[in-house]
């Protein structure tokens, strides 16, 4: 039996909830990044600043899929500060930090977005939506793998 549109948002409202929570979670981390893409100092800044372009172009084209994804779904992606503020579960920038941590304090956003993306994915897998568990599925090799690379980075 096919639903109507208000019965599948109702059914995939917790989905729809992880998806805007991961936009929330890029979209503060894409303004951190930029932070200290212009604040590192020292020795490593022409390592970090590139890194933390990199890194924030990434989490612009993540927060685009995502509210795509939300869309395609019949949700409604947040869409201002304020929302992504009151969602996210990283924090924003709080001000002076040395190179070590910033590093730091990226690898462990990097490791609850990616514990946030598992739970997404079991939601999407029990709602049956292949593509959005895909997207987070990918999402999360991404992420755990740059959590790898700046807690090497920190030398931890």
């Amino acid at each position: 039996m096919k639903m109507n549109p208000t019965q599948e948002n109702r059914t995939n409202a917790a989905l729809q909830n992880q998806l805007n929570t991961q936009l929330a979670n890029w979209s503060v981390l894409g303004v951190k990044l930029h932070a200290y893409h212009w604040f590192v100092k020292g020795p490593q800044f022409f390592t970090l600043h590139k890194k933390f372009e990199e890194l924030y172009g990434a989490a612009a084209g993540y927060t685009d899929e995502l509210a795509e994804r939300l869309l395609a779904i019949g949700g409604t992606p947040a869409a201002s500060m304020s929302q992504y503020l009151q969602l996210a579960s990283v924090k924003e920038y709080s001000g002076p930090m040395t190179a070590e941590e910033m590093t730091a304090d990226l690898a462990s956003d990097f490791r609850t977005i990616a514990a946030q993306l598992s739970a997404g994915i079991v939601e999407a897998g029990q709602e049956g939506d292949e593509p959005s568990g895909d997207l987070l599925t990918g999402m999360k090799a991404e992420v755990e793998k740059q959590a790898w690379m700046l807690e090497s980075f920190s030398g931890r």
